[in-house]
């Protein structure tokens, strides 16, 4: 008897995932770990591991698709058993979607099983343009036009081999109005693109930018604060070695920003509606963390609660789990305020933003040397810089330049704030 696998769900707060690419096809023997398929939230990628043995008797979604969690993706079990109860109500046609899986030799054998088709631009019987998943993706990236013709697939469906002839026609008939063309226009350069589309965690990040500047009051205050306290305190942790030489001035920051919030409480928040402001009684640290996939953003639950070793160490771990795509996603989000460091790669200043519901982020720039007067001489000393950027909804000027007040005095005196 045939037995569904169904999309994971992949943390509490995750609804669908999209499916990224599948491992293997209809028809495959397949055991239970054997990896099925990729997919992705909108903040992490993951692989689906199989939960039975047996054929891989029907896909029902192809790459690409969004899915619901916990609904059945595709059925395995004996070839023949009957697959039926199991394919989902709203789910693409089972057809397309294990066509959208199987390698291009299957369009091969599917074309040479159906008789030769009819003219490329009959419609099919019914009036409607029948296409797989993957002939319609290549047709878009190509710029083919396959309405109004007919496939060589069953019932007169396009499928790939079909876009890849169509191209050849629409070669033959540029190469034609070419040699038509004046002369002038062959010295024409025509421009070379590619159009990419957004993965899931670019869509995300893309729509939670657009409602983070369109939706709050946004202003960004720019200080500097003497760095040679933390300086010397990260070269005395490397000289003791151990994992106290992984501890680095970033870390400093974000043990600095745990404590100076709590005396801060409307940065330590989340907007709820327009008219309601959510303050945390611990500090849950969001750390920007740069990926392949895009920028993630792990929160360090009750920062304020752990010492300079275990921050330095959770960060680390979570910077690793969202690089590889392995971190859970409930571990990205629930944060009350952020911090994005942008200093390791030489940038003097920035404008972060704020990420929603936050009221605050804080971006850590690069180290600079400046001039100032001590003791009426002139001094060269380092100059770190911070970007605070505020929903000023939320948080007046005057508040937000006090916490950095504070912030700035709490890294120069480091050594002090870690024996409070």
């Amino acid at each position: 008897m045939a037995k569904p696998v169904i999309m994971p769900k992949a943390g509490i707060t995750v609804e669908s995932c999209i499916i990224g690419k599948w491992q293997k096809n209809v028809g495959d023997m397949v055991k239970v770990g054997d990896i099925l398929f990729t997919y992705e939230t909108d903040k992490a990628a993951f692989e689906c591991e199989s939960t039975e043995e047996g054929e891989l008797l029907e896909i029902f979604y192809g790459d690409g698709e969004e899915v619901p969690c916990l609904v059945n993706v595709c059925a395995v079990g004996t070839k023949g058993d009957d697959v039926s109860a199991l394919r989902p109500a709203s789910g693409a046609a089972p057809a397309e979607a294990a066509e959208a899986a199987a390698p291009a030799v299957e369009e091969k054998k599917e074309e040479s099983a159906t008789a030769p088709a009819a003219s490329a631009s009959a419609p099919s019987a019914d009036g409607l343009v029948r296409i797989s998943p993957r002939a319609k993706g290549l047709a878009e990236r190509s710029g083919v036009n396959y309405e109004g013709r007919t496939g060589t697939g069953p019932k007169g469906r396009i499928i790939e081999q079909d876009i890849r002839r169509f191209m050849l026609d629409k070669g033959a008939e540029a190469e034609e109005a070419a040699v038509a063309a004046p002369a002038a226009a062959a010295s024409v350069p025509t421009p070379e693109f590619e159009d990419v589309k957004f993965s899931g965690i670019r869509r995300a990040i893309s729509k939670s930018m657009i409602r983070s500047l369109s939706e709050a009051a946004q202003l960004t205050n720019h200080h500097t604060f003497d760095a040679t306290a933390i300086q010397s305190y990260r070269a005395a942790l490397k000289a003791a070695g151990d994992e106290y030489a992984g501890v680095t001035i970033g870390d400093m920051v974000l043990y600095a920003v745990s404590r100076t919030l709590l005396n801060h409480p409307d940065l330590n928040a989340n907007m709820i509606g327009d008219d309601t402001i959510r303050h945390f009684k611990h500090v849950n640290l969001g750390v920007a963390v740069d990926t392949p996939r895009g920028l993630m953003v792990p929160t360090i639950f009750n920062a304020d609660e752990k010492s300079l070793l275990e921050i330095s160490r959770e960060v680390k771990t979570l910077a690793e789990a969202a690089r590889s795509g392995s971190i859970s996603p409930d571990l990205l989000s629930g944060g009350s305020f952020t911090v994005s460091n942008l200093g390791s790669m030489g940038v003097e200043v920035f404008t972060p933003v704020i990420n929603p519901p936050q009221t605050g982020i804080l971006g850590v720039c690069t180290i600079t040397q400046r001039v100032k007067e001590v003791g009426g001489e002139m001094k060269i000393y380092p100059a770190m810089g911070l970007s605070l950027t505020y929903d000023h909804r939320a948080v007046d000027g005057a508040p937000a330049a006090r916490f950095m007040k504070e912030l700035c005095a709490n890294l120069e005196k480091i050594t002090v704030l870690l024996a409070k």
